[in-house]
């Protein structure tokens, strides 16, 4: 299979390019600085390309395990210019993401065996998870599929209020309590009302905050727990939201959120306005974490199931 084969349709491959510009823009203008005067790649060009690395955001031991391969091939073929240099970063960069993120999805689907599909969505405040849910309703729904959201970021009425302006947009139904009420009650209210509705789809939205972790890890643990009173296998994805825009601190915030409960896969949104797009690239790779979404723009159509394929051709284009 070529790796680089175009899968999405131009529309979206458009918006994709359109949405790393600022990230690919700053990557290969700090790229050619590093290799400028230089015919082959050495220690020079590779402690260059180091700081390129660090500096857009892919991450220390991510950028080391690039750095290392490409010491390998330096090695290997005695002499590499540095006009190939493009290319074996594209190669070495599509194999990374390749390892965590197996599949080529390009369309918003959901396991046939598995009904309702329950998806638990986690993430600090501000990083877009609202508007990610929303944004998930809306492609789950364009599909026929029937969709439920749950507002069990209780400790919030702005999250609430979000999610309910959400809900009426895309015209789904959510089940929702006041505020200061138990997520855990929100969540088993939710799957209910969805086994009742006979929906596809079921997304709950959980609370924005990182407080004490051992807080954070309790009540997610008991949120999924009374989940699987309703469906016992519940939830079966795990998804949390990840500022891009914010760099290394969406690290932390995905080191955090680990360790206090088991992601199955990510979205990384706000890749449009930001230059920190090798964000996606690090985070994949140290958490070995599958981005399952990304978010390159403001409209409803603007979050796009993540393609490797794609995003490297689009980011090396």
């Amino acid at each position: 299979m070529n790796l680089f084969k175009k899968i999405f349709s131009s529309e979206k491959k458009e918006t994709l390019d359109k949405g790393l510009e600022k990230t690919k823009t700053s990557f290969f203008g700090k790229l050619s600085k590093a290799v400028a005067g230089k015919s082959k790649v050495d220690d020079e060009v590779l402690d260059n390309l180091e700081e390129v690395l660090v500096s857009s955001d892919v991450g220390v031991n991510t950028t080391l395990k690039i750095i290392e391969r490409i010491e390998e091939r330096v090695s290997r073929d005695k002499y590499l210019g540095t006009e190939e240099l493009n290319r074996i970063l594209r190669e070495e960069i599509a194999g990374l993401l390749s390892e965590t993120n197996t599949g080529e999805a390009t369309e918003f689907t959901i396991p046939q065996d598995k009904k309702p599909y329950v998806m638990m969505v986690v993430g600090v405040n501000g990083v877009g998870k609202t508007t990610t849910i929303g944004k998930l309703a809306y492609q789950f729904k364009k599909q026929g599929k029937k969709v439920v959201l749950g507002a069990a970021d209780t400790f919030r009425a702005a999250a609430i209020d979000q999610l309910q302006i959400w809900a009426d947009r895309v015209d789904v139904p959510i089940v929702r309590q006041n505020m200061g009420s138990d997520p855990a009650s929100v969540a088993f209210d939710t799957l209910k009302s969805a086994v009742t509705q006979d929906a596809d789809v079921v997304i709950i939205d959980t609370a924005g905050r990182l407080h004490n972790k051992v807080n954070l890890m309790n009540e997610l643990s008991k949120v999924k727990r009374v989940m699987q009173k309703v469906v016992d296998d519940a939830p079966h994805d795990v998804l949390l939201v990840l500022d891009g825009s914010t760099g290394q601190n969406a690290f932390e915030q995905a080191k955090q959120f680990t360790k206090a409960t088991e992601v199955t896969s990510l979205a990384v949104t706000k890749l449009d306005g930001t230059a920190k797009g090798g964000v996606v690239i690090g985070i994949s790779d140290q958490f070995r974490i599958p981005v399952k979404y990304i978010g390159v723009g403001e409209g409803i159509e603007d979050l796009q199931v993540f393609n490797k394929y794609e995003f490297v051709d689009s980011f090396f284009k």
